[in-house]
């Protein structure tokens, strides 16, 4: 579906994208995972036809997005990360105007509004203006809006972005379903619960490069392990690990150690370093995300 090579974007001096090389199969769903500033919603504006590219190569559906915007759009749907419903529509006035731009006849985009807004749980706010809808409510129609064109794409950015858990969960349940209706898609998101659920590959960028590639459960052991002991930090505990030889992470006042047996490493904790306090957990794609980008803040 998308296949890019050296892939890149500047402005002016400043570069984006820098020379990125992936692609997209058919069927499933893609992840751009990073920071701040990393170069993902550049990537997918890219892949809109929205932004044209610098340097590189870059196909959709075997098209040029250079040479083939047009084509490219209609058969894409979008949900960009800000909420740019207009507020001069209801619900239904929304989804029936943005049919028009895909010159939609009228009889089958009434009869597809109302199959997509039971797809999104939104029938009875049919006739509700926009500004009366909260904000799960107004994502879930982006959603909608998205789809009217029945695409064979859908790029997101950041789907999800201010949802409570139950309004995520929603959106999470119909991604897959579209997934299972043959739907390919791709998206950038911070969550990284979001993306080690949804994503079958995913990529991880930073400074506008990609800096790994691969399925979230094979990310997580390569990087991090299969379960992580978190020890509280102090001075006796550092020397401890040091003196054993035990690898670790500092995290502010928390020692991170991988581990694939955590219980029997707790336990050589326990005896040797005698931390105050100490718990095992799951390894997770985000310690991935932070032992590869960094704990820094990024504005």
């Amino acid at each position: 579906m998308i296949t890019a090579r050296n892939l890149t974007k500047s402005y002016g001096t400043v570069t984006a994208v820098d020379g990125i090389s992936f692609s997209v199969e058919k069927g499933e769903i893609f992840g751009f995972l990073g920071p701040n500033g990393a170069g993902k919603t550049t990537t997918m504006k890219i892949i809109q036809c929205v932004s044209p590219r610098s340097g590189g190569t870059l196909s959709v559906f075997d098209l040029d997005p250079d040479e083939h915007p047009a084509e490219i759009k209609r058969r894409i749907g979008v949900v960009p990360q800000e909420t740019n419903l207009d507020p001069d529509f209801t619900c239904e006035g929304n989804l029936m105007t943005y049919a028009r731009y895909f010159d939609i006849p009228v009889d089958s985009a009434k009869k597809r509004v109302d199959e997509l807004l039971a797809f999104v749980q939104l029938e009875e706010k049919r006739n509700v203006a926009i500004e009366k809808l909260s904000g799960g409510m107004k994502r879930r129609l982006i959603l909608a809006r998205a789809l009217i064109n029945s695409p064979e794409l859908l790029v997101l950015d950041e789907p999800t972005i201010g949802l409570d858990p139950q309004a995520r969960h929603l959106v999470w349940e119909r991604l897959k379903m579209l997934q299972a209706q043959g739907s390919t898609i791709v998206l950038t998101t911070h969550y990284l619960d979001e993306a080690a659920r949804l994503c079958d590959r995913l990529v991880i960028m930073d400074n506008g490069k990609i800096l790994e590639e691969g399925v979230p459960a094979d990310m997580v052991r390569h990087h991090a392990g299969e379960e992580i002991v978190e020890v509280e930090r102090s001075d006796e505990v550092l020397a401890c690990l040091e003196e054993m030889g035990i690898r670790f992470e500092i995290a502010a006042d928390t020692v991170l150690v991988s581990t694939s047996d955590a219980p029997a490493l707790a336990r050589t904790l326990l005896e040797r370093c005698r931390p105050k306090k100490m718990l095992t957990r799951p390894a997770t794609l985000e310690d991935v995300f932070l032992k590869l980008t960094g704990r820094g803040l990024r504005d």
